[in-house]
């Protein structure tokens, strides 16, 4: 079972589709007991960081997160969720993230381009994962954002350009995060989310 985790912030609705597409169970939820059932986690996003944040700590989300990251699950961030699992924002004064991954986001860098940047970017895989695997090089997915993660190169995935480079995907250590929405990404974004419910099928059952 993949866990949709609900804080009251992001396309619940259309990750949940997406991932029953690909043959996935799958259940939106914030319930502990349904969470330490699960065999992956997916963490989706909207809005903005601090807020964000907020509500992930309210409902206890950030200790199961880590809890379960910690026994082995698999996590993926998509967009805003993307961004949670660093160390800290600089959006709205600042924030502290889940920690889950060094490094730090911060505004786009894209001078004369209009933020957000809203639209198809082609992303270019910086190192092999079983997350993109089978996927193309460079692939298209659709990407709304006005803020990216700084990263070391060892959790970069993938990066696109929009004025500048910028970390689009990135992978550590049984955490993964994508800064574009890949529900709505088209066979590209369906066949990196069935990757993901893949990697998820392979941990023991608890």
């Amino acid at each position: 079972m993949i866990a949709v985790l609900d804080y009251g912030m992001g396309n619940l609705r259309s990750v949940e589709k997406a991932l029953e597409h690909v043959g996935a169970d799958v259940e939106i939820t914030y319930d502990p007991h349904r969470i330490r059932a699960a065999s992956g986690l997916v963490l989706p996003g909207v809005g903005a960081f601090p807020k964000a944040m907020r509500a992930v700590g309210e409902r206890g989300l950030d200790d199961l997160i880590r809890e379960r990251r910690a026994e082995g699950v698999p996590v993926l961030g998509i967009c805003l969720g993307m961004q949670l699992l660093f160390e800290r924002s600089v959006e709205l004064g600042g924030a502290s993230g889940l920690g889950l991954l060094p490094g730090e986001v911060r505004a786009l860098d894209a001078p004369g381009l209009k933020i957000p940047q809203i639209g198809w970017n082609a992303v270019a895989w910086r190192q092999q994962s079983p997350l993109v695997e089978g996927l193309p090089d460079p692939a298209a997915f659709y990407h709304v954002h006005s803020f990216a993660p700084v990263a070391s190169n060892g959790v970069v995935l993938g990066t696109a350009e929009y004025g500048n480079e910028i970390v689009s995907a990135v992978a550590g250590d049984g955490v993964y995060g994508v800064q574009f929405h890949p529900e709505k990404s088209g066979p590209d974004g369906l066949a990196l989310l069935r990757n993901f419910v893949g990697i998820a099928a392979k941990v023991p059952a608890a």
